[in-house]
């Protein structure tokens, strides 16, 4: 039964940081810049933002925060050729969008993160 509970609690912890994250981050995007930032750019970013925040919150209930920089790596690496080739009236929308958005979703998988292993820490028996 406890393994169930705890897997519960993990699991409900990564649904709520993967899903709720597209309507927070979504929304302070919007909120930034309600007209987003232009045709093409940064394609596949709602994805992208879920599978981050699965790896940041579940990289901090499993207790290795580490793991966060390569997340943060392997993101910044992926994009910087596409955030390169953005044409220059692109460029600076799309990267800002790209530093906000980014700083929004590891803050709300950093939160879950936390939330999830305080909740964890209560079922030890």
């Amino acid at each position: 039964m406890e393994i169930l509970i705890t897997a519960a609690v993990a699991l409900s912890a990564l649904a709520i940081s993967a899903l709720v994250g597209i309507a927070v981050v979504g929304g302070l995007l919007r909120w930034v810049e309600p007209t987003g930032s232009g045709p093409g750019v940064l394609r596949g970013g709602t994805w992208i933002g879920v599978l981050e925040r699965l790896a940041i919150t579940g990289s901090a209930m499993a207790g290795h925060p580490e793991a966060i920089a390569i997340v943060l790596a392997v993101k910044g690496l992926g994009r910087y050729p596409e955030l390169r080739a953005a044409r220059a009236e692109h460029r600076a929308k799309a990267t800002e969008r790209f530093i906000i958005g980014t700083l929004a979703s590891y803050i709300w998988a950093g939160l879950l993160g936390a939330l999830g292993s305080w909740a964890l820490n209560l079922l030890v028996f």
